[in-house]
């Protein structure tokens, strides 16, 4: 008898993964711009760039060619959320980008109001591992204290 169970032909992980992305896009379906967010609530979204259908300007991409974590607090607008992705225009650096995110490329989301925090395993088909995740970038999610905080990170048998 062993004690390794058996390999499920139910992806139980990516169904979970894939139910609590929704929960992201009913979190943004009523908001439209900063002036639609609900008391101190705001969002940071982590995402992997080369996902998918992600959509940001070349400027955009060059700085971060693999994540980038972007504020839904003071300015955005056009918030618009699909079946599978949103859209939203933010500045960076005075300027106005159009930005378009697939919910299969969020890896993190995080509202501070209330410490609630998500986070996925990256949706990568047939690429190499991830490089190292850089210094310098802030880490949203905290679970030390008991707060709100699922984290979802299955391994996945290959």
């Amino acid at each position: 008898m062993s004690d390794t169970p058996p390999d499920s032909l139910i992806p139980y992980d990516e169904i979970v993964q894939e139910t609590l992305r929704a929960v992201v896009g009913r979190v943004l379906a009523p908001i439209h711009s900063n002036q639609d967010l609900l008391g101190d609530h705001h969002f940071y979204i982590t995402f992997r760039t080369q996902a998918p259908g992600v959509s940001v300007p070349r400027s955009l991409f060059e700085r971060f060619p693999e994540e980038m974590t972007i504020v839904l607090q003071n300015k955005f607008w056009d918030l618009k959320v699909h079946d599978s992705w949103f859209e939203v225009t933010l500045t960076f650096g005075g300027v106005p980008s159009h930005l378009t995110i697939p919910f299969a490329a969020i890896t993190q989301f995080h509202d501070p109001a209330v410490n609630f925090a998500l986070q996925f395993s990256a949706v990568v088909e047939d690429e190499a591992p991830p490089p190292a995740p850089e210094p310098e970038k802030p880490h949203v999610v905290k679970s030390e204290d008991g707060s709100n905080v699922v984290t979802v990170d299955f391994g996945r048998k290959k």
